[in-house]
């Protein structure tokens, strides 16, 4: 479990940068950078009338990753610390990002 910080604030899980989702996909199988990475989670709380899976967002979430290039990446999951995800008003999953990527 990683310590999570999303700046992606239109997101439908976002509290405070904090994820209530509980676990994330991170996208991007030939990822050789983190822009090529993705948060597959990513709600567009504009688009769906939705709500957070949680009541309360967690500090440390579990993040499956397909960026099998990245050096936090152990059998499909991330090992990191603390992962941090980009794309503040982002419109679709493509426009986020994990800018914790570290390419092997």
């Amino acid at each position: 479990m990683a310590q999570l910080k999303c700046e992606v604030n239109n997101c439908a899980y976002n509290d405070s940068c904090l994820c209530c989702k509980g676990d994330i996909m991170v996208g991007g199988k030939h990822a050789c950078c983190d822009d090529e990475t993705c948060c597959e989670s990513f709600v567009d709380e504009k688009r769906d009338s939705f709500t957070s899976a949680l009541d309360h967002p967690s500090k440390t979430i579990s993040i499956d990753c397909e960026a099998v290039k990245c050096v936090h990446n152990s059998n499909y999951k991330c090992v990191a610390d603390h992962v941090d995800i980009k794309g503040c008003g982002a419109c679709g999953c493509r426009e986020t990002a994990c800018a914790t990527f570290e390419e092997k």
